[in-house]
């Protein structure tokens, strides 16, 4: 069933401003005929230009009385229930329409068919797919031209010469009418939609081969690869080409689908995934106190670390990142090591460093503003255990820290008493450790997610 639909407006967008439809017109239409038909003008609640009243012939004294959207609403969810909505240039006429019904608190939501796209399709080759030229072409009146029933009449006409057409085409005869609309991009989403759960997890995009072409997490996988489908952009458009088909694990915890998907792309270094692809990490933040006591931050590469603070995976990250905490923090070059270990630092000649280069500050007073980079940065506790959901609703998740380094992740039933530390190590399956974990570790613990369980140096369970 399809209800083909036109509409007149007094201009603009629709997004910007409400009720500018100021005439309706829907032709149900069973495949064969048109069955049934609705009229009528709207007061559109704002003034018609006279531009507008000069193409349409529409005027503001003729919707003077006529009724406001919210009043014809119910008659267009009747007429169009079960139908595949019909227009020429249909994102004009369901646009204008859904945005209405948006301003009412109704979410309008009908499939679509546009007779350009089709007409594009089954008459190739024309100088010009508008309403007016179209028919013209083809022999078709259209009686009263920029008003909805004309319109609408003339684009049902046309739809009955399409679908006339359309069994006589090699290629679409033995296709429904919406079957040749749907682009393939469009059937690759109903399935991959129609795979992924509303839950928590890792998804990977595979192409034809079965290669993994992109590799994401979410509360909610369907909810995100929905997401992707709605991407406007030269490389989202180029993976939904090459996507042809999807998997997924589910994960319950947050952090653990955080984690994995991290793994999964350094494994895999799927073609469309920019974060996180590197496995090879170059140099390091070290931090240690010196002979006098103060707090030192130094760049070293990764093989020489240590007592690592932060990774990373070229060197120029990590000036950038030293660099920030001088300005944030006031810190002195010489011990950020980025000058020679005797000079008076220049940023202390340009007044921003407080002087403990020229021993002119006390080393408590500048310890305690570098000691804000080890809190931000360092865990609380240096082996401790992250509980949380698991995959099911009698299962929960354990992710493990020991000596401040992520170690791997694992689950276990929800029934079941924790007595010891060893029980959690039991409970977990090691990871390849890379750097990058411990900074997703570490964001989760300070936004207060989870059940933070720590273990100490003895090895006994601290609740």
């Amino acid at each position: 069933m399809f209800a083909i639909i036109d509409i007149e407006t007094c201009g603009g967008k629709f997004e910007f401003r409400k009720g500018r439809i100021t005439e309706i017109c829907i032709l149900k239409h069973d495949g064969l005929a048109v069955i049934e038909k609705f009229t009528s003008l709207i007061n559109p609640e704002c003034t018609i230009s006279n531009f507008f009243s000069g193409l349409t012939g529409i005027t503001n004294e003729m919707v003077a009385d006529a009724p406001r959207f919210h009043e014809i609403a119910p008659k267009i969810l009747e007429m169009t229930e079960g139908c595949i909505f019909v227009a020429h240039n249909v994102g004009f006429d369901y646009g204008f329409i859904k945005e209405e019904f948006n301003s009412l608190g109704y979410k309008y939501k009908r499939d679509t068919l546009c007779t350009v796209r089709l007409s594009r399709k089954l008459i190739p080759d024309r100088i010009s797919y508008s309403l007016g030229h179209l028919c013209a072409s083809l022999g078709i009146e259209i009686v009263g031209r920029h008003r909805a029933e004309g319109d609408a009449v003339a684009t049902a006409q046309l739809f009955d010469l399409l679908i006339q057409l359309k069994t006589q085409h090699p290629q679409y005869k033995n296709m429904g009418v919406e079957d040749i609309m749907t682009r393939r991009v469009d059937k690759i989403k109903g399935y991959i939609l129609n795979k992924l759960p509303e839950a928590c997890g890792v998804y990977y995009f595979l192409n034809k081969s079965g290669e993994i072409i992109y590799i994401g997490k979410s509360n909610n996988m369907y909810s995100r690869a929905q997401s992707h489908f709605n991407a406007d952009t030269p490389k989202g458009k180029k993976m939904l080409n090459d996507l042809y088909n999807v998997d997924f694990v589910l994960t319950g915890s947050e952090l653990i689908a955080l984690l994995l998907e991290s793994e999964e792309i350094k494994k895999h270094k799927p073609k469309y995934n920019r974060m996180r692809k590197s496995e090879e990490f170059t140099h390091c933040i070290d931090t240690f106190k010196d002979k006098l006591g103060i707090i030192n931050y130094k760049i070293v590469p990764f093989d020489e670390s240590g007592n690592a603070l932060l990774a990373f995976t070229k060197y120029a990250s990590a000036r950038d990142r030293i660099e920030q905490w001088i300005d944030d923090h006031e810190l002195c070059l010489r011990y950020c090591h980025l000058t020679s270990e005797e000079a008076i630092c220049f940023n202390h000649q340009i007044k921003k460093c407080n002087g403990i280069c020229a021993e002119l500050e006390a080393v408590e007073d500048y310890n305690k503003r570098a000691k804000k980079i080890l809190e931000q940065y360092r865990f609380k506790d240096k082996d401790f255990a992250i509980l949380g959901k698991g995959r099911s609703a009698g299962e929960n998740s354990v992710v493990l820290v020991e000596n401040s380094h992520y170690v791997g992740f694992g689950y276990y039933d929800s029934y079941e008493a924790i007595n010891s530390p060893e029980q959690i190590r039991g409970f977990v399956s090691r990871k390849s450790y890379y750097p990058d974990c411990d900074d997703l570790v570490r964001f989760f613990v300070k936004q207060g997610k989870g059940k933070v369980i720590k273990l100490d140096v003895k090895g006994r369970e601290v609740f």
